[in-house]
């Protein structure tokens, strides 16, 4: 008991300001960009301003706090509190309880002002780092609709939403998640359509968090995911888009803000979203609906050709025209390895030249990854190592899994393939069909906040049919209400 009250009264202000100002430079270590200034009123009193060099804005430090307190500051005026309702024409000023709240504020960006025999301390915001603009997104890029993405500072992020959703009913409520990042955490909803039980149920388990740092949203992600199921599949929803997230966010989902990330979680997440782009509801009805039935052609012809190849190729030949199977024949006749091995070796390759193409610098990265593509494959087909057939095979698969708008969920996708590709070459066409069950049965088995993973398809909802695989009008669609689904 004494040792807490001894910490109280160490973290507590003085009123001496020598030494305020020592305990919070041994509170920041005597860091080099930890800046203490001292200048005197008009009243004689002294002033110390404390704030972190490239945190703050030292413009608005110079012309507003400076100037007004050696300016226009009255002579008889002592009070720190009366000073900044008075004196100091700036926004949020607020007043720390103790040191560690002050040290909590200055690192955010505010600027901490002591004043010699006061206990009282003010902190006014004053954020000025260098923060990246709005651009276009590079990851869910669309040819008509808004061309704006989220940026890596919480506070835009929302603005962008805002700004798309003018109603009052909008929530927000932050919270620092981090015991040593202390990153700020947002949750973003609409009252009175979000459920109130999911948003209880976030913000005890982020509130509850034992986590160190927080620097992107793949921490939030395996803290919220759901303890007792195992997948490859996301089930949390990521995207940069203000508009897929505001959408989202109308449906009755909760969005999930981490400030130093430009990617919004939104909770839950249902499979037909991670098919769906922004760029759906942009279009004609005719040609959007002809775009998703494409994707999930892309996404099945992704999983299975090389399966079928191999076991086409390995076990059910007969099924084959025979036009077909000799040329097929013929081309294998120098290939030194099975079907599965030489479908391994090109699809694992490929796979390597993705990831190359991803890590490499932009200038020479797309055209080492186009280049090493062809120039492989070819060298490959003349070395026989591999068919020419298979090579097809390998460059549609590759090509239809850009077609899936997440990639999130190309990455399971890509996974799927390999584990395919075993079945096909232990028991053929078989084993295709069992893994297929298997999958679906699998997938209709998760759940992503108490909502089916599936739905509305498996659990079949014939009232909420108005925007899972085709779009319908919006003059008939319906929003996807999560909190009607995750009643049943």
């Amino acid at each position: 008991m004494a040792a807490d009250t001894a910490q109280s009264r160490q973290t507590d202000f003085s009123p001496t300001l020598r030494l305020n100002i020592e305990r919070l430079r041994a509170l920041f270590g005597n860091s080099s960009d930890f800046v203490v200034r001292e200048i005197t009123i008009r009243s004689g009193q002294n002033v110390a301003l404390f704030y972190l060099d490239g945190m703050i804005d030292q413009k608005m430090l110079q012309e507003v706090v400076i100037a007004s307190l050696m300016d226009r500051s009255p002579p008889e005026m002592t009070s720190l509190v009366e000073i900044g309702n008075t004196v100091l024409n700036v926004g949020a000023v607020t007043s720390p309880a103790d040191m560690e709240e002050a040290a909590l504020l200055i690192m955010s960006g505010s600027l901490l002002l002591l004043m010699n025999q006061e206990k009282d301390a003010l902190s006014i915001a004053l954020p000025g780092w260098e923060e990246r603009s709005i651009t276009e997104s590079k990851t869910q890029t669309v040819v008509r609709g808004p061309q704006d993405s989220f940026t890596e500072t919480l506070r835009t992020n929302t603005t962008l939403v805002r700004r798309r959703i003018k109603d009052t009913r909008i929530r927000l409520t932050g919270m620092k998640v981090g015991r040593i990042t202390k990153t700020d955490v947002a949750l973003m909803y609409l009252e009175g359509v979000a459920d109130n039980r999911l948003i209880r149920q976030l913000e005890e388990r982020l509130g509850n968090a034992r986590l160190d740092q927080v620097l992107e949203g793949q921490y939030l992600e395996e803290l919220l995911l759901e303890q007792r199921q195992s997948t490859i599949f996301p089930t949390l929803y990521n995207s940069d888009r203000p508009d897929t997230i505001a959408a989202g966010i109308m449906e009755g989902k909760i969005a999930i803000f981490i400030d130093g990330t430009p990617f919004v979680l939104l909770v839950p997440s249902l499979f037909v979203d991670f098919l769906q782009s922004a760029e759906d509801y942009y279009q004609p009805i005719l040609y959007s609906n002809l775009i998703r039935i494409m994707r999930y052609i892309a996404v099945t012809i992704c999983i299975l050709a090389p399966a079928i190849y191999i076991s086409l190729t390995t076990f059910h030949q007969d099924m084959l025209p025979t036009q077909m199977l000799l040329s097929l024949a013929a081309q294998r006749e120098g290939v030194p390895f099975p079907a599965f091995i030489e479908a391994l070796i090109m699809e694992v390759t490929f796979e390597i030249l993705r990831e190359a193409g991803v890590r490499m610098p932009r200038t020479i990265g797309q055209a080492v990854s186009i280049v090493g593509t062809i120039v492989i494959g070819q060298a490959a087909v003349e070395a026989g190592v591999v068919s020419a057939v298979l090579v097809i095979v390998v460059s549609i698969t590759a090509i239809t899994s850009f077609v899936i708008p997440a990639y999130a969920m190309s990455i399971p996708i890509r996974i799927l393939r390999f584990a395919f590709m075993c079945l096909a070459a232990s028991f053929g066409a078989f084993g295709v069909t069992i893994g297929i069950l298997v999958l679906l049965v699998h997938l209709c088995s998760l759940r992503s906040f108490g909502v089916p993973y599936m739905s509305p398809i498996a659990p079949f909802d014939s009232k909420e049919q108005s925007d899972a695989i085709f779009r319908f009008p919006f003059r008939k669609s319906a929003n996807l209400n999560p909190k009607r689904r995750s009643s049943r």
